[in-house]
């Protein structure tokens, strides 16, 4: 792969030379002229993630065994920079690094810059790569994140034009962007044509050998993440704005829990659905700049707090769940779970201390949406809503317990934002319409797919009284996977006002048109 240059909404590494980093690097500082083939390359752009008021993750990857070292100001000039010890790329991370930036200032711009050095002969020193994102603020300010899911699946890769919602977001210049799961598909193999319904063909102009198979291997699914990160769109926005990661099923395989079968999947030959979720999991955490957790490093789940307006729960509707099926137990068994019980007590903790006026969960999966293990036959459970719009049973049991708490611990102004169903929509829960009523309403909005096929609308279950507010999806007559050539590829747009703290909702679509807006007044503690 060619290396590249990353360009920003203000151009900062059109102004970067090699020369920025030649001093300060002690004994490792090189030479005026490297011999080029020694020169180490980054490979994949820059990512930051999981900012907060005073830190934020740092992410690069190079080429080969590299020293990276690192500076960060918060001028785009670095004439502030202040440099910090280095980290070494080496292979047992596929030469990718990451690093918590700590003890910045609320609500500043950040810069970053990295050069790597060749472990094998010091002389050779990489260009530098830079990237920037702004810390959260510790007082009042106008917020804005964008959302959405489902990241070049269904066998649409990186074609002529890229992954273009990834441009029409950075265009709103978020402060964050909030990726909710099918962040890679690492059970979608590619080809490097596919015949349109129209005649005309759809060409994954970019491929590499590893999207061309189901992801088995560590190296394979690391793979999925450097495919993605091939894309400009993708690089361009991970420079200038912080994604915060969350994952789902593709990311592993289809619909993945403990009662996934692959003995009958031919192109599988690792079989073990544990194996392959234990080698996702590694990639999914070295290739993102997601936090780790000490006392569980793998863990997904936690808290962003992001000001004093907002605070975003990301839960793992994925890891801790029983195994798919009917969904239709009546007690609250380890079978019938979806966020696991330890999860379960951490968000109720966490959504009780929140002194944030807005409270967003972000979700894998959505709520009363019917998801079907097996869409064929219409069978089987894959995310919440079991298809009975009677009383919670199975994996409605725990979201019951959970809006029960909401209600009884007068936790106001909680948001669902989630994907994974690849169309958009706006969705009430009216305690007054459903059978399970001891809840206070609130709203879900789903958005997506970034860049895969786009299905549905699915049909509704009626345990939490959801009603739609607004939908886009394929017609009938266009029929179910969808190229992102067909437009309907969403996103969200979330912005808090500073004054009114008043949080407005948008559903965009890729070609920047607003499908849908709503404003939510912020309840007010008595």
């Amino acid at each position: 792969m060619k290396p590249f240059a990353v360009t920003t909404r203000r151009a900062l590494l059109a102004r970067t030379g090699a020369a920025a980093l030649t001093a300060g690097l002690g004994t490792l500082a090189m030479p005026a002229i490297s011999r080029a083939a020694a020169r180490p390359q980054f490979t994949h752009g820059v990512q930051s993630g999981d900012v907060d008021t005073t830190s934020g993750m740092v992410w690069t990857r190079t080429d080969r065994p590299a020293r990276v070292f690192f500076e960060v100001s918060t001028t785009e000039s670095f004439s502030n920079a202040v440099k910090l010890p280095p980290l070494d790329a080496l292979p047992e991370s596929d030469f990718a690094v990451k690093r918590l930036l700590a003890g910045l200032t609320p609500d500043q711009e950040i810069f970053y810059r990295m050069t790597a050095v060749n472990l094998d002969d010091v002389s050779a020193s990489s260009e530098p790569i830079v990237g920037r994102f702004r810390t959260a603020p510790a007082a009042r300010r106008n917020v804005r994140f964008a959302w959405s899911g489902d990241t070049a699946g269904q066998g649409w890769g990186i074609d002529e034009t890229g992954m273009l919602t990834y441009a029409t977001m950075a265009g709103h210049q978020p402060d964050f962007f909030l990726h909710s799961g099918d962040t890679v598909y690492a059970d979608g193999p590619m080809q490097d044509e596919v015949e349109l319904k129209d005649g005309t063909k759809w060409v994954n102009k970019v491929l590499i050998d590893e999207k061309r198979k189901v992801a088995e291997t560590l190296a394979e699914f690391r793979a999925q993440w450097k495919y993605n990160m091939m894309d400009e769109h993708v690089r361009a926005l991970n420079a200038v704005c912080p994604t915060f990661f969350q994952w789902d099923d593709h990311e592993v395989v289809n619909n993945w829990s403990s009662a996934k079968d692959l003995s009958g999947d031919d192109r599988y030959t690792v079989k073990s659905v544990p194996l392959l979720q234990a080698r996702a999991a590694r990639a999914f955490h070295e290739m993102t700049p997601i936090r780790y957790t000490p006392t569980e490093p793998g863990r997904i789940y936690r808290k962003i707090a992001y000001g004093p307006m907002l605070d975003v729960f990301f839960i793992d509707l994925r890891s801790y769940r029983g195994p798919n099926g009917p969904s239709m137990e009546e007690a609250l068994t380890d079978a019938a779970r979806i966020m696991g019980e330890a999860q379960l007590q951490w968000l109720k903790r966490e959504l009780a201390n929140s002194r944030a006026t807005w409270k967003v969960i972000a979700s894998d999966m959505p709520l009363g949406l019917i998801v079907w293990d097996n869409w064929q036959e219409q069978a089987g459970a894959e995310a919440i809503a079991n298809g009975d719009p009677g009383a919670p049973k199975g994996r409605e049991l725990e979201i019951a317990d959970l809006l029960r708490f909401i209600k009884n611990a007068g936790v106001q102004n909680v948001v669902w934002l989630t994907a994974d169903v690849h169309y958009t929509a706006a969705h009430h829960y009216n305690p007054d319409k459903a059978r399970f009523q001891d809840f206070n309403p609130f709203w879900e909005f789903v958005s997506g797919p970034l860049h895969a096929g786009t299905f549905g609308p699915n049909a509704l279950d009626g345990t939490f009284g959801p009603e739609v507010k607004f939908v886009k999806a394929p017609s009938p007559e266009q029929g179910a996977n969808l190229p992102p050539s067909a437009g309907l590829q969403f996103f969200g747009l979330v912005d808090i006002d500073a004054a009114s703290e008043q949080m407005t909702v948008r559903l965009m679509d890729r070609g920047d048109n607003e499908l849908y807006r709503v404003t939510l007044d912020p309840a007010r503690s008595a």
